[in-house]
């Protein structure tokens, strides 16, 4: 990524001749990998991309196009500034005519150029803030809840998990509707869900729900490593050190007509993880016919820098985990991305994913199959069916504002709402402030992630030279003019003589 934050060049657009030491401004839906290195190759001092107001309005092409080249911007360390910024009015007139000056250079006559270069407006770009410093102590903060079972006091736990944090190539515009907002709100909606089955003693489950929000998923899912780390090393006593029945990790689950379970290795018959299984193609089978319905086994490859999925996490510490996602890919460029926006959810197929596995849920943990429940009764209908309209709301808050690790800290007005949300329907609820492991994998957040940048309407040097130019032509022709009005002016004298002595 980007380590300079400081800009003072002069704008142009990639069109023109030479971009050295120029603020390169570039429209997004004119965008390509290709101008982008060009800007880099001919060492210019700045790249400004700019986005349209609303990204649903861009053709699906472009922003195909554009998931695609973010990896590898991300990948790339960038020496010079790379801003983002959203197109107004003015931003607009500034493009264009920073265009009209760049795309003049080409003509075909030198005169023209000349004048034109002349004449032309041009813009100084320029930030108001200092330079980017390297962030020492990250904390990562995460929220856990749960809902105790009703029984003895080993019961089983079932952990039910989605990291918050969004992630992109510009961290104030990482909104992260899909991946993994949509987790969040599933999340949410299955605490309020089994907060009133739990609430009476006739509905009551004998399995432990434990509720974890985590921070840094898109960075290794260092919270919840650090969290695992604190419940089974640290502690005496914990619902991960006793009976976990099953992870369950939501990600990206807000659009498309498939799901996929994603397992490090196959559940066994006989275990809960495998009933849950069942239950899932069960319920899609009979009740959602449409939905596409698969199991991905993804062995963890520990030489990977970057896990794939948040349930590896669980399994490296042999805890029985999976994920369930619409995505068949870990590797999919919607799950890092400035484009997944509020506009690319489907918010029908958020809830029928959302009862999905509510149903399965719930048919595992009260065994309803084995008690002889039809495949087809549908648990979640009337009084306690899905609120569509809940989950609409929830998604506009979690899309409405930037999620990128770096933004996320432990006075956040996200974290401590987030907090408030699952204390309505959860106990026990509190957050959790660790340091990150840098080394896992090996990154640095620096400051300075949005800036002020001004712009002055200048003219070229060129100007200048071509003024003075002028002035010292004006100042020479009527420096001439003066000698030869005097020496006229004496000839006449001399003439006006001779006529008087004649």
């Amino acid at each position: 990524g980007t380590r300079s934050a400081v800009l003072n060049t002069e704008a142009r657009t990639v069109e023109a001749d030479v971009l050295s030491r120029r603020c390169v401004m570039m429209r997004l839906v004119d965008f390509s990998y290709e101008q982008y290195q060009k800007a880099l190759r001919q060492s210019a001092g700045a790249v400004v991309i700019i986005l349209p107001r609303s990204i649903s309005s861009v053709p699906q092409d472009v922003v195909r196009q554009f998931m695609e080249i973010e990896p590898e911007m991300l990948a790339m360390e960038t020496i010079v500034p790379v801003y983002f910024a959203v197109e107004d009015e003015e931003l607009l007139s500034i493009y264009e005519q920073t265009r009209a000056a760049s795309a003049s250079q080409g003509s075909a006559s030198a005169a023209e150029v000349l004048l034109h270069t002349a004449t032309a407006n041009g813009f100084q770009m320029v930030t108001s803030g200092a330079q980017s410093k390297a962030i020492n102590d990250w904390l990562i903060p995460s929220v856990e809840g749960r809902l105790t079972g009703l029984g003895g006091e080993d019961l089983p736990t079932v952990v039910i998990v989605a990291h918050y944090d969004s992630f992109g190539v510009a961290p104030w515009l990482s909104h992260g509707a899909d991946s993994n907002g949509s987790g969040i709100s599933v999340l949410l909606e299955l605490a309020r869900l089994f907060s009133r089955l739990y609430t009476y003693r006739r509905t009551h489950a004998g399995y432990n729900l434990l509720f974890f929000a985590s921070g840094g998923g898109k960075f290794n899912y260092q919270g919840t490593k650090r969290w695992l780390e604190d419940n089974l090393d640290h502690t005496d006593s914990s619902l991960l050190q006793d009976n976990v029945a099953f992870v369950l990790c939501l990600d990206t689950l807000g659009r498309g007509n498939s799901l996929h379970l994603h397992v490090s290795k196959p559940p066994k018959e006989g275990t809960l993880q495998h009933a849950f299984l069942r239950e899932l193609e069960m319920v899609v089978a009979n009740q959602f016919p449409e939905v596409k319905f698969s199991m991905v086994h993804k062995k963890i490859n520990l030489a990977e820098d970057m896990l794939a999925w948040e349930h590896e996490r669980f399994a490296i510490r042999r805890l029985p985990a999976f994920t369930i996602s619409h995505l068949e890919s870990h590797r999919d460029s919607l799950r890092n991305s400035i484009m997944d926006r509020r506009a690319r959810i489907d918010t029908k197929a958020l809830t029928r994913n959302t009862q999905i596995i509510a149903e399965a849920l719930t048919r595992v943990i009260y065994n309803l199959t084995e008690k002889g429940a039809p495949a087809d009764m549908q648990i979640f209908t009337d009084q306690m069916q899905i609120q569509q309209e809940q989950l609409e709301s929830v998604m506009d808050w979690l899309s409405s504002q930037p999620r990128a690790a770096q933004l996320i800290d432990k006075d956040s007005t996200f974290l401590n709402t987030l907090e408030y949300y699952m204390g309505r329907y959860l106990k026990d609820v509190k957050q959790h402030h660790v340091k990150a492991d840098k080394r896992d994998p090996e990154f640095v957040f620096y400051d300075q992630l949005k800036q002020v940048m001004n712009a002055y309407r200048v003219k070229p040097a060129i100007f200048d030279l071509l003024l003075a130019v002028c002035i010292a032509a004006y100042l020479g022709v009527a420096y001439v003019a003066v000698q030869h009005f005097g020496l006229l002016y004496k000839m006449i004298q001399r003439l006006s003589l001779k006529t008087k002595q004649q």
